[in-house]
């Protein structure tokens, strides 16, 4: 490929990786805030980059989100990437829009695994990092040992001897104050926008090439329909213009450009023309697919295709056929069903949408239980009913042999909890790698385990070690099948016939094993509404009400004293069920069912 030639220093485009709740956002938010984009009395959201309901009541960044603040004459486009491997998909896309990433550490946590996987995707496509300690303002932050966690990172993942020479600044995000040196007496953001100018590269370009732009990452809009967001990597693009579309397959396909976007703040601008470095919105293509690209079209010429992670778990949704399906759901039937499958699989690309044998079941596969536990809670939320089964893991066959995928996973507990977690993950095949202490009173721990080994452990993790443990894991390889790893070791409570759950069948019911249901719920036959306390499945009628006489017993009308209900989220609902049960999703209600519904059909 001849040299480039040129560049644009007017511009700067860089990536913000972090781990989970370091702060990223909260950055994001000072920086544009600092930088002029809001006027001085308007409502501005809090984690304003956030704009999902569940990245909000999760706390979490699902889907990459980009935005510009101008300092100096530059415009800095700040790309905000997901902190979880599970939507590593969104990570790997997002690095092609940028020149270089700002790693942002927990002063006090210092850089933890999915840091590591964002990280390590980033060196290798070979961009310069600069490296920011965010809440130094924490009374157990230890800035300086952060710092040599964070050159043992770099140089465990091979980075380039120039990628080792970063910049590092101190920052407290919610002040909006960054450092050069923990003493400094700065009062804002200066410092940061400064390093950024001086240590990010301007966009490269090759003179007088023509259009090239490679399609990131796709969207929605209601007015002009399917926008296809990337970066100019050559070439110029107006308005109007004509440009071939070079699929995977190399089939070329002519298009018109009837909108062109650019980005100022958090707001899409219409721009009359864009050039090389810029990353824009474009509207009219509509055959497109994440990775291909737009070219000139007298002389089309593709850019490399993206290289992407494969799923590891696969799970089965279908329409909902239950007794009460329906009832609360605007969109129930399969065909609705699976549209909205194919419209998240055209705008994700981690995740793959199957048909299979039935024409209502699709076989959804993606990375990992939490990227397909949150699909579900999106669609929930949209009104869709479904019913999905247990998570399965992918496997491949190699030389006649079985591998399955493998995770590498690291926890970080209070000592006392050491024995409660190896314990747990001794059944679940992990092998431990390697021990931390800190002599902090925390330990990390790193082991290598099969991804189906961690399906229904994080809720059990929680609970172990009582809220204050960190679980992280990752991707790593592949190995040979590990051999059989037991699974729930109870059996179910089913209803045995449709009506409401009455007090006094519960009351009876309570020996028996935990209740998911309090008193005055709808039931159907076949419903799950317990954990039984041995390991096969029971019958019940938790629907048998006191028969009343004439001559009442002394103690007759005791209240009845029952033990609230285990209540369990969707998470914990998707890992508790079994091969020959499914979970019944509805906007309003999580019910456990098993696949057949009458008694005689599963004895």
């Amino acid at each position: 490929m001849p040299q480039r030639s040129d560049t644009r220093p007017d511009i700067r485009n860089v990536a913000i990786i972090a781990h989970v709740d370091h702060g990223k956002t909260t950055l994001v938010d000072a920086m544009l805030w600092q930088s002029g984009i809001f006027r001085a009395n308007e409502h501005v959201a809090e984690r304003v980059m956030d704009s999902i309901d569940l990245e909000r009541e999760k706390g979490i960044t699902i889907m990459a989100k980009n935005t510009a603040v101008h300092y100096k004459g530059v415009k800095i486009n700040i790309v905000d990437t997901p902190g979880h491997a599970d939507f590593g998909g969104e990570v790997e896309r997002t690095l092609t829009l940028v020149d270089g990433v700002l790693l942002l550490v927990d002063a006090a946590e210092g850089p933890l695994p999915q840091t590591r996987f964002v990280l390590k995707k980033a060196l290798e496509a070979g961009l310069t990092p600069v490296v920011v300690i965010n809440k130094i303002d924490r009374q157990d932050a230890r800035a300086a040992e952060v710092l040599d966690e964070v050159y043992d990172l770099f140089i465990d993942l091979d980075a380039a001897v120039e990628q080792l020479e970063f910049p590092v600044l101190y920052t407290d995000a919610r002040k909006g104050i960054a450092k050069l040196a923990l003493d400094d007496d700065s009062k804002t953001l200066v410092p940061l926008f400064d390093t950024l100018l001086q240590t990010i590269p301007a966009p490269q370009f090759e003179e007088g090439h023509g259009l090239q732009l490679r399609a990131a990452s796709l969207d929605w809009d209601d007015y002009v329909g399917r926008l296809i967001i990337g970066r100019i990597v050559n070439g110029r693009v107006r308005q109007y213009d004509r440009v071939a579309v070079v699929h995977r397959d190399g089939a070329i396909e002519h298009a018109k450009i009837t909108v062109l976007y650019g980005y100022e703040g958090l707001k899409r601008v219409e721009v009359a023309e864009a050039g090389a470095g810029d990353i824009v919105a474009v509207a009219g293509i509509e055959a497109m697919e994440i990775g291909e690209t737009i070219a000139d079209p007298e002389k089309p010429v593709a850019l490399p295709v993206m290289h992407i992670d494969e799923p590891t778990v696969s799970m089965l949704f279908s329409s909902n056929i239950s007794p009460f399906a329906g009832k609360e759901g605007k969109f129930v039937t399969s065909t609705q069903l699976r549209e909205r499958l194919w419209r998240e699989k055209r705008s994700n690309v981690a995740l793959r949408v199957e048909d299979t044998e039935s024409p209502d079941t699709f076989q959804v596969s993606g990375r990992g239980e939490l990227q397909l536990a949150i699909l579900i809670e999106m669609m929930r939320r949209e009104g869709f009913e479904m019913e999905v089964s247990k998570p399965q893991i992918i496997t491949h066959e190699e030389a006649g042999k079985t591998l399955e995928p493998m995770e590498h996973l690291v926890v970080d507990v209070p000592d006392e909890f050491i024995g409660a977690v190896t314990q747990k993950l001794g059944p679940r095949k992990g092998q431990m790698v390697k021990m931390v202490n800190h002599g902090t009173g925390r330990v990390r721990l790193e082991y290598r385990i099969p991804s189906r080994g961690l399906i229904g452990y994080r809720s059990e993790f929680l609970t172990d070690t009582r809220g204050t443990g960190l679980l992280n894991h990752l991707f790593d390889g592949w190995a040979e099948w590990q051999g059989d790893i037991p699974h729930r070791a109870n059996g179910a409570l089913v209803a045995d016939r449709t009506g409401k759950t009455t007090a006094y069948a519960i009351d009876h019911l309570q020996p028996r094993g935990v209740l998911f249901l309090g008193p005055g719920e709808p039931v159907y036959e076949g419903q799950v509404v317990g954990e039984n306390t041995r390991d096969n499945d029971l019958d019940v009628n938790i629907t048998k009400e006191k028969k009343l006489t004439n001559v009442r017993s002394s103690t007759s009308d005791e209240a009845v004293r029952l033990t609230p209900p285990r209540l369990m989220n969707l998470e914990q609902s998707i890992e508790w069920i079994r091969e020959d049960e499914l979970l019944e999703i509805t906007p309003r209600s999580l019910r456990l069912r098993k696949k057949s519904l009458s008694g005689r059909r599963r004895f």
